[in-house]
């Protein structure tokens, strides 16, 4: 973590043209940030006569046009019920579905449509996997291996699995950096833990965890890993099967989908040998008044009416972001993120928390989550201030309470970066803060 207490720099005439809004060597791939901008219709919008700057997409990101399109259409023209109706319009929307399942596995690199279940989300998919792998697996006295900065998604699950089984949960430990103490895995291990769920880029710390080495080690002593992808699959080429995790969850909403929409990535003979997560239609093969017999996979998963509309929706986010190339999108927030880590060192009183940024986009040591503090004012009157002049950020412990405790902090503000935003919104972001410490200051 950093204080810095050195004034805000002016921008020279060039770095102010360059910082312009339709700057065109702000680029992902081929495509000005200017041109990908007009995809976003809510990125037009003002607030109070200011343009919006919005700075929470590790909260949530924004929607492309193409986005809210194929789910109109899927409404306008096809909406049914899937794997039941023998009509077109339930044939078509069966076909949706399933073709969202396939632009996932493509997505992220997995062998076969049977490993990818729809959930409702990152945080649903690792309750199953609690529910489900854990319940069948883990027995008195066995241990599971997570860290420290895991969003609470990915440890209350667990807290409840460890107390209905009698189990232990351990942490890999971080530094004043921001980065997990990885030196000291064999030192942590022990023979008792059956499994690993870790986060794979931290949602405060922005920190890029060295997850292939936690996986090797493991495998070695053959334990499964789950990854949390929720902040790592929407901004990094992501391959499960390069990664070698057993399994990996993520969210729709903050890589471009509508709400509701998650996935399970599953290796194929873990999900073969778990029971059904939740009963009901779809899941099962044949009922009887006694008993049932579960469907295949991913089906045995997804019991009731899915969300067909979310699934559809992320299968054209997905392309959106296939089609813009995800090396450029994670190559474009790194530069983003050097940029912003230098304007915000340059505020008066500010602290940010993480680790150092590499200039090498190819192989980050942090994404685009920047978490910082101003001396002397809340995070709360600091978003709030930041919002009046149309700037959204997050403001709070962000879903990740034994984190801040480890810190000594209540709470942090949250800018998150996405493959819309500029270095002239960064430039609004430093400067606001400025004048809300001043604000601050005077009211003292």
């Amino acid at each position: 973590m950093r204080t810095q207490d050195t004034p805000l720099r002016e921008l020279s005439s060039a770095q102010a043209e360059d910082t312009q809004s339709r700057d065109p060597s702000q680029r992902i791939g081929e495509m000005p940030v200017f041109r990908i901008r007009e995809d976003f219709p809510i990125l037009n919008r003002t607030i109070r006569g200011r343009e919006l700057v919005y700075l929470d997409n590790a909260a949530t990101s924004q929607k492309p046009l193409a986005v809210l399109r194929a789910v109109e259409n899927y409404y306008r023209h096809s909406n049914a019920n899937v794997h039941r109706a023998l009509h077109t319009l339930g044939e078509e929307a069966t076909a949706g579905y399933e073709n969202g399942r396939e632009s996932i596995r493509r997505f992220i690199g997995a062998a076969s449509t049977r490993e990818i279940v729809f959930t409702r989300g990152a945080t649903e998919a690792i309750n199953l996997v609690s529910f489900s792998w854990g319940r069948k697996n883990l027995k008195d006295g066995d241990e599971i291996l997570l860290t420290e900065m895991e969003h609470h998604s990915n440890l209350v699950p667990w807290q409840l699995l460890a107390t209905e089984k009698n189990c232990r949960l351990r942490f890999i430990p971080f530094g004043k950096d921001g980065v997990l103490e990885l030196d000291d895995l064999g030192k942590i291990w022990n023979d008792r833990i059956r499994l690993v769920a870790m986060t794979h880029v931290s949602n405060v710390f922005g920190t890029v965890n060295d997850v292939r080495r936690v996986i090797d080690f493991a495998h070695e002593r053959g334990v499964p890993v789950l990854l949390d992808g929720a902040q790592s699959v929407p901004h990094m080429p992501v391959d499960v099967q390069a990664l070698d995790c057993d399994f990996m969850v993520f969210s729709g909403h903050k890589m471009c989908s509508p709400m509701g929409i998650g996935v399970l990535y599953g290796r194929e003979s873990l999900l073969e040998e778990m029971p059904p997560f939740q009963g009901g239609g779809d899941m099962i093969r044949s009922v009887w008044l006694e008993k049932a017999e579960w469907n295949e996979i991913p089906w045995k998963f997804e019991a009731g009416t899915p969300n067909v509309e979310g699934a559809v929706g992320l299968s054209a986010a997905v392309t959106y972001l296939s089609g813009l190339g995800m090396e450029n999108v994670r190559d474009h927030e790194g530069r983003l993120t050097g940029y912003a880590l230098d304007r915000l060192r340059e505020v008066p009183g500010l602290t940010v928390y993480g680790p150092d940024y590499t200039p090498d986009v190819t192989q980050p040591t942090r994404s685009g989550v920047i978490s910082f503090n101003l001396d002397g004012v809340h995070p709360h009157d600091a978003a709030q201030y930041l919002d009046r002049e149309a700037i959204a950020v997050r403001a709070g412990h962000h879903c990740a309470h034994p984190l801040m405790r480890k810190l000594g902090i209540a709470a942090t503000v949250r800018a998150s970066f996405y493959l819309y935003n500029t270095r002239r919104e960064i430039d609004r972001l430093a400067e606001t803060l400025v004048q809300a410490r001043e604000f601050f200051s005077d009211g003292l």
